[in-house]
């Protein structure tokens, strides 16, 4: 089963993508949110092209764990995709997941502007990996309670 992972930015949409098994996440281009264009076609060919069956998708909660404007603004765009696709879309915690991406980049030999195209991608690689970790702990817990 694919599963999408998304880091949902106003410039930008980082994308990431599990491995056909679910265990790792892989970065996906980025799709740069551009005025007046619909971002939305181009998650469909990604959706379409890759077989994806599930999406999660980071919710930039506050640091106190409260949400905040952003993160109202995911959870309108998560019944977006949900009727638009027709996929379940699960919300994951996404705090600091950019922080991480920009140190993971540190010592990388790139301009500002490479890393800034990359942070997202690898932002939503750190989400999707989160989830598909949380995801298999909690089957293999499943499979010891039985």
């Amino acid at each position: 089963m694919r599963i999408l992972g998304i880091d949902y930015g106003a410039k930008r949409v980082g994308l990431a993508i599990s491995s056909p098994v679910g265990l790792i996440a892989q970065g996906l281009p980025t799709i740069e949110r551009i005025d007046g264009l619909d971002y939305m076609d181009e998650l469909a060919d990604v959706i379409k092209e890759k077989e994806v069956e599930e999406i999660v998708i980071g919710l930039p909660k506050n640091m106190n764990g409260s949400i905040g404007e952003k993160a109202e603004e995911i959870l309108a765009l998560v019944e977006t995709l949900k009727s638009k696709f027709n996929l379940p879309v699960h919300t994951f915690d996404e705090r600091l997941t950019t922080v991480r991406a920009h140190k993971a980049m540190a010592g990388a030999k790139m301009s500002k502007k490479g890393k800034k195209k990359r942070v997202d991608m690898i932002a939503a690689q750190f989400i999707l990996q989160a989830y598909l970790d949380q995801k298999s702990r909690s089957e293999d817990q499943d499979w010891e309670d039985e």
